[in-house]
């Protein structure tokens, strides 16, 4: 590379570029040659070419850049020595091999999550975006889909995606017009014939993967929903929510999951569930989602059927899946619209899954279907309530078993029967259900569940005096960490606070259990959840709650702590 004849040095970029690869397939480098060629000084010699006014030494320099910097070592020499300045600029070249190394370089440097910021500052966003818009269309504005586009448009997609994953970085990508990029990205696969052209003598397992990094690099910028507004930005581009069902319909497991994902983390805005579950608007954009929902349970039904006869079915499929009925599932609309297209089945049979994290999305979905009267007859119907249990009794994750525990408190506070009579179905038709086997078997769990976050020390101490010690290590025993993530309605906290008044004991002290999760004073939505108690009247009904004869001593205590929990937060809002 020192040499003074041109194609010389080319040759030798060249040589380094392949000298490190040791798996083209899988993008794997030998690191001892990678950190070799840093510590003999060629990061700074092809940087140095990176800068040449030949295209193909710019070229063959910024490959060897890209390769090298797969090195995490090599990627934090390559940002030190300015080298991202350099690929930032090489990624705007009109040339498409220059700009496609470049666009892999920064690719593999935005692996690192110190090397995000300074990619933004040195335009690299910008340039990526621009990319995707250049290389994606003709002059014409006709669709252009080769596979030597593909492999640039793969590189650009996957850089943002990592971008995206960062709050301040996922910002930079949205103004510098990401979202439409990728979206139109996304869209390609509606055309017809382009994803044949994406196949590799029509080798399934060749597809170039720029559909995948679109929908994942939309689904990061969709998961900054508290601290940016990229989340409802995603939802209400045009073609956006389309493009992503499309995808969930795609061959490849890849593709879908992630297309899953972005919905997933879509379903969490306010403003998208409230376009989603428009009552009155227009009648399209309704039927987009019983699409939507209907392609989800196809998804989960496939995938639940692979998992039976195959080992190595996806949990991360199943999750994303079901946790974007779960987002879906807040709206009451979408709730009932998912119960009646028949998202319950699909659902319970997830509640099965050996896959902790399937767990808590399924049970979560299963909780939100569960506080509508026509949705908890149906989890019946359908045989969930042994499922839930298993749940509830047996599952490793603490928030699963609460969900499964609050969606059965739901099934069985009284309120379903009547309701049962009248039967469900659309031929008003209801399987024959056996209720009072049902409510004793989930009663049962929901005490015990309820118990195994109590301890006899702690509560006898509680009972025996007011100090705020004692509460407080009822509390920590009782702490589900991640249940301060949950954000409940008005009606939900409104059918909590009506369940301390149930004749059953056990329902009381899983109200008063679950209330107090919501109202930990650090949790996300602690504030919020206490404002809604105090507009419902709650604090009369918990002091009678905890002054109650005949109250289980788990249902006194917490809800005392309860109380205290609404007056930390009223001293709070006040200050």
């Amino acid at each position: 590379m020192q040499s003074s004849q041109e194609e010389v040095q080319e040759r030798a970029a060249t040589g380094l570029a392949t000298f490190v690869v040791i798996d083209d397939e899988n993008a794997s480098i030998d690191c001892g040659r990678a950190e070799a060629v840093m510590r003999d000084g060629g990061i700074r010699l092809l940087l140095n070419l990176a800068k040449s006014w030949r295209e193909g030494l710019q070229s063959e320099a910024a490959k060897a850049i890209a390769n090298l910097s797969v090195n995490a070592n090599v990627a934090k020499a390559v940002a030190e020595e300015g080298g991202i300045e350099i690929l930032a600029g090489l990624a705007r070249s009109m040339n498409r091999l220059v700009a496609e190394e470049a666009a892999g370089g920064l690719w593999n440097l935005s692996v690192g999550e110190e090397h995000k910021g300074a990619i933004a500052e040195a335009g690299g966003v910008k340039a990526l975006v621009d990319l995707i818009f250049k290389w994606s269309s003709g002059s014409d504005g006709v669709l252009v889909k080769s596979l030597k586009s593909c492999s640039m448009l793969n590189a650009a997609a996957g850089a943002l995606a990592n971008l995206a994953a960062d709050d301040k970085c996922s910002m930079e990508v949205a103004l510098a017009g990401g979202v439409h990029a990728l979206v139109m990205l996304a869209r390609n696969c509606k055309f017809e014939g382009v994803q044949e052209q994406c196949y590799d003598c029509n080798d399934l397992n060749k597809e170039v993967p720029d559909l995948k990094f679109a929908a994942r690099a939309l689904a990061n910028l969709a998961a900054h929903g508290d601290s940016n507004s990229n989340n409802a930005a995603v939802g209400q581009e045009a073609g956006a929510l389309e493009a992503l069902v499309q995808l969930t319909r795609s061959l490849h497991e890849g593709v879908r999951q992630e297309a899953a994902g972005a919905l997933w983390n879509l379903s969490f805005d306010d403003r998208n569930r409230e376009a989603i579950a428009a009552a009155g608007g227009v009648e399209a954009l309704r039927w987009k989602f019983l699409q939507l929902f209907k392609f989800l349970f196809a998804l989960l039904a496939n995938d639940v059927a692979l998992a039976q006869s195959c080992a190595n079915a996806s949990p991360g499929l199943q999750e994303r899946a079901a946790g974007a009925l779960w987002g879906l599932s807040v709206s009451e609309a979408n709730s009932i619209a998912i119960g009646q297209e028949g998202g319950v089945a699909p659902l319970i049979a997830l509640a099965r899954s050996e896959a902790e994290d399937v767990h808590e999305t399924a049970a979560g979905a299963l909780w939100n279907l569960a506080f509508n009267l026509g949705n908890a007859l149906r989890i019946v119907e359908e045989g969930g309530v042994p499922a839930l249990v298993d749940l509830c009794s047996s599952s490793v994750s603490k928030m699963a078993r609460f969900m499964a525990a609050l969606a059965l408190a739901y099934m069985f506070d009284g309120r379903m029967d009547e309701f049962a009579l009248i039967g469900t179905s659309t031929e008003n038709i209801s399987k024959s259900v056996n209720l009072d086997g049902a409510r004793r078997m989930a009663l049962k769990h929901i005490e015990a569940f309820v118990l195994t976050f109590t301890d006899p020390q702690a509560f006898a101490t509680a009972a025996a005096s007011s100090a705020p010690a004692a509460l407080a290590q009822v509390t920590e025993r009782a702490r589900i960490q991640e249940a301060g993530h949950l954000r409940c309605s008005g009606a939900e906290i409104g059918r909590f606070v009506a369940m301390l008044r149930n004749p059953s004991s056990i329902l009381k002290a899983c109200a008063a259990f679950a209330l107090l999760q919501f109202t930990i004073p650090g949790g996300r939505h602690a504030l919020h959840h206490a404002s809604l108690m105090q507009s419902a009247g709650a604090a009369r009904v918990l002091r009678a709650a905890a002054a109650a004869a005949t109250a289980p001593l788990e249902a006194k205590i917490f809800a005392r702590i309860v109380l205290r929990n609404l007056e930390f937060h009223h001293i709070e809002s006040s200050i």
